[in-house]
């Protein structure tokens, strides 16, 4: 699914027109980026939680040269899953 029928679906499911949507999934998009780079955490009930991991400095390879390279620090955002999201995603065949 990509952006725009993520805007149709929630307009369909919301009553909303698709310019309310996209304005309120933009808004949404934009709160959340902005917290995690205030170093907050955004926890979504059920859903899950977006968090700020910090990625150790590390040796790398440069793959044309096979040289190695330093690789610095980085802080990187990434999601945890809920419970009932991953129960939901479990499907048993």
């Amino acid at each position: 699914m990509n952006k725009m029928e993520l805007v149709d679906a929630i307009a369909e499911g919301a009553d909303l027109t698709k310019a309310s949507a996209n304005r309120a999934l933009d808004a949404m998009l934009e709160n959340i980026a902005s917290a995690l780079k205030a170093g907050d955490q955004v926890g979504l009930v059920g859903f899950g939680t977006f968090i700020i991991k910090d990625r150790a400095a590390r040796t790398g390879r440069n793959p044309q040269t096979g040289e190695p390279i330093q690789i610095k620090a980085a802080k990187i955002p990434s999601f945890k899953a809920g419970k009932a999201l991953r129960e939901l995603v479990d499907i048993k065949e």
